[in-house]
């Protein structure tokens, strides 16, 4: 992150509410509300879909290199309008103990690398040395992205046995797990050696926010379907059978994900702010349309689509399964509501949105993804404004009393903590020494408190707004800092992100019942992710590009909550199958 000090006037910035149907900074910074929120159409997912698409991205099968027992290397190549890239995936055989999900692993069912430009010998043997070492290796900077997967063993064996006998899977073994390959981690931006996200600014193709990751996880998902069925081949010959397209369509990428991912939120506020912005700002121009009730039966379809997607999301934690359940009855009772509404009965689609205010948050922001599937042309125009500016700026001129306004307004979530109480300190974050991954200790009775990483913005900002009303109001804040240098980093900050659209989320991260799961929800729902399944407050398991189109039939149509398809249409499709 860039931190520097600028003399502009900060007074020209954005408008705090720059639209009337906005929702307010204290609504949707709220972390309870960032853990409730879904994929929507400026999902990362979404936007690479639709560029897939409206780009025609071509990909195909370069290489083939597997035993019959499905181990060595695959390669996929993809030719875009302005370059090639190779996704090249490595298969070795791992016992069970040795499939772990988490970062202390050292070995992988598949490792693989997103390249740009040609794969010929010497870049693949140097490849097949570093990539499934991960992050022991190191790899050339041609390499956008580096990541690892695991099978999901059930759903495997499942559908290569089935497969291979000729027959279909039992459709509720793969909605019980939604994909075949769970990542563990997908890297970017510089690690190991591979490219920084500074040589994807000019690039076309990737230069928004994460989505090279995205490519190569949606790739994977080839990927996993012809491993599939290339086993099923070798095992069954020509009685091998083909997975229904629906049923194909229906699994998707899992990820397991854990504590490491919600730094990134706290770490590049100016990002998460501009991520926020650009969804409040497409859903508020979509609100403020005037309310149509030929998009009624759309809006209900979508609606019911959500209630069955949720009744079919199996997960092993019994909170997420009370707010699924709920959210199930409410939306039910919500599409009753509004197909009775008529044109003289609202003027625009808020007032349409506002009778789900008294719903769950699950519920609510179902809703909102629903209503911006109305408007895609709408939608898609906010697509491409997820990038920023992460400096963070004090302006020139600027005294005591300008913060202390700005901090009484837009931070009053952590002044208003009292910090001297211990379940407000109860927590400290540090960095682990093995993986370098972030962890979590209880203050006062687990050891690296002198380690703790400075997360703590909320406590940081109760003891800026402490030591400015201890000055004089008329003193510059030059002087101020100058004589409270360790108040630089965070005044900056909450001068920067104070003046932005929705700033800072509102979360105390040292509160003993802060939840990390808030922050990583919000992440991956940004990312497009569905189907959430907490482990436990710590890590969740989700599923990525499921119900999204194949590579073959790649189209920038909606596919927000998927559902396993019924057995109608799963027989439709194989007589389709026994007339060819």
């Amino acid at each position: 992150m860039i931190i520097k000090l600028v003399v502009s006037n900060m007074d020209a910035h954005r408008s705090l509410k720059s639209d009337n149907t906005l929702r307010q900074p204290e609504v949707v910074m709220a972390p309870e509300r960032l853990g409730a929120m879904h994929q929507n159409r400026v999902s990362f997912v979404r936007y690479l879909i639709r560029q897939m698409a409206q780009k025609n991205w071509q990909v195909s099968q370069h290489d083939w290199q597997l035993s019959p027992e499905g181990y060595g290397h695959a390669i996929y190549r993809l030719e875009t309008q302005q370059h090639q890239y190779h996704l090249v995936v490595f298969c070795d055989e791992i016992s069970d103990e040795e499939r772990n999900d988490r970062v202390i692993a050292e070995k992988w069912d598949v490792t693989f690398a997103l390249i740009q430009g040609e794969v010929d010998q010497a870049l693949l043997e140097r490849l097949r040395a570093n990539v499934p070492l991960q992050e022991a290796g190191r790899n050339p900077n041609s390499a956008l992205v580096l990541a690892r997967a695991n099978k999901s063993v059930r759903v495997f064996d499942h559908l290569v046995s089935s497969l291979a006998q000729g027959e279909q899977p039992d459709p509720q073994q793969l909605a019980n797990v939604g994909y075949i390959l769970r990542t563990t981690a997908v890297y970017g931006n510089g690690k190991f050696g591979i490219a920084d996200f500074k040589l994807l600014e000019d690039n076309p193709d990737f230069h928004q926010s994460f989505s090279a990751q995205m490519c190569a996880v949606y790739l994977l998902r080839e990927f996993s379907l012809d491993w599939v069925h290339y086993l099923a081949k070798q095992r069954g010959g020509d009685k091998a059978a083909t997975l229904h397209r629906s049923l194909q369509r229906y699994l998707g990428v899992g990820n397991a994900t854990g504590l490491g991912m919600a730094p990134y939120l706290i770490n590049h506020p100016c990002i998460v702010d501009q991520w926020m912005t650009t969804r409040e700002q497409a859903l508020g121009e979509i609100l403020s349309q005037p309310f149509d009730s030929a998009k009624l039966p759309q809006l209900t379809h979508l609606l019911t689509q959500a209630v069955t997607h949720l009744k079919q999301v199996v997960t092993i934690n019994d909170h997420q399964r009370e707010l699924n359940k709920q959210a199930v009855e409410e939306l039910a009772a919500f599409s009753h509501d509004v197909v009775s509404l008529a044109p003289e009965q609202t003027h625009n689609w808020q007032v349409v949105v506002e009778q789900s205010q008294k719903m769950s948050l699950e519920t609510q922001e179902i809703v909102l993804s629903c209503v911006m599937e109305l408007y895609p042309e709408i939608a898609d125009s906010y697509q491409e404004q997820m990038n920023c500016d992460e400096t963070l700026a004090l302006a020139s001129g600027k005294k005591v009393k300008d913060l202390m306004l700005l901090l009484e307004s837009r931070y009053r979530w952590a002044i208003d903590t009292d910090f001297q109480q211990p379940e407000n300190n109860y927590w400290f974050w540090y960095r682990s020494q093995d993986k370098e991954e972030p962890r979590l200790g209880v203050r006062g009775e687990e050891a690296g408190e002198e380690r703790e990483l400075p997360l703590d913005v909320g406590r940081q900002v109760y003891r800026l707004y402490g030591a400015l009303l201890k000055s004089e109001s008329q003193q510059t804040l030059a002087e101020f800092l100058l004589l409270n240098p360790q108040h630089r980093g965070i005044a900056k900050r909450a001068w920067t992100l104070g003046n932005k659209v929705m700033g800072d989320i509102q979360m105390n991260v040292l509160h003993q019942g802060s939840l990390p799961m808030h922050l990583l929800r919000c992440k991956l729902a940004v990312f497009g992710a569905t189907k959430f399944d907490p482990r436990s407050d710590r890590w969740v398991q989700v599923t990525f590009f499921q119900g999204a189109p194949l590579l073959d039939e790649i189209h920038d149509g909606e596919w927000l909550f998927p559902i396993l398809p019924s057995s109608e249409e799963l027989a439709g499709q194989a007589l389709v199958g026994e007339a060819k």
